[in-house]
């Protein structure tokens, strides 16, 4: 794990150094959450927060790395299923026009903090979750004037939350709406 956050981060610093238009900066915004693939549950409402880098090669093309502290999980019987990520997404930016901008690739999630523990212990007494979560990000984004950005993505899971097949939650589906200032 620690060799695989290390080549993405070298790729971002290669490719940072290669790249015109350096972009640095921080975001923060709510997030809409649930586990699909499970049922009982509702939608958990968090936040999301942290910093950003990224560079376009082009006019139309450029990318951008993610270091975030989000909020995500669902809502079991009223009590909140607090699943509670640093997510590194790396997404590559496709400009439709100034400052508009449609976004897609992976993300890297790692677990700091879960209740399932807590929640569920009385009717799973093993329930864990993974450590680890991979899903796929899509979104728009657009550049405002002096330094601003907002950004609505889509996070959907492509592996499940729980550690053992017996204990499947389901997957991360995440709404995030962001606001963002770019220092460069």
């Amino acid at each position: 794990m620690k060799k695989l956050i290390f080549a993405i981060m070298a790729l971002v610093t290669v490719t940072t150094t290669q790249a015109q238009g350096l972009d640095l900066g921080i975001k923060a915004g709510v997030n809409f959450a649930t586990l699909n693939d499970a049922s009982n549950l509702d939608n958990r409402t968090g936040f999301v927060a942290g910093a950003f880098v990224g560079a376009k090669f082009n006019d139309n093309v450029g990318f951008q790395a993610d270091l975030l502290y989000s909020q995500q999980g669902a809502e079991f019987e009223g009590e909140d299923f607090d699943l509670n990520y640093v997510n590194v997404p790396v997404v590559v930016k496709f400009y439709v026009f100034k400052g508009l901008n449609i976004q897609a690739g992976p993300q890297f999630g790692f677990i700091v903090d879960d209740n399932s523990q807590s929640l569920f212990g009385e009717i799973f007494n093993d329930a864990a979750t993974k450590d680890f979560d991979l899903s796929g990000v899509v979104g728009l984004g657009y550049d405002l004037p002096l330094g601003l950005r907002i950004e609505g993505r889509y996070n959907f899971g492509l592996t499940d939350v729980g550690e053992e097949d017996e204990f499947e939650f389901g997957k991360n589906s995440v709404y995030t709406v962001s606001l963002g200032y770019s220092f460069l």
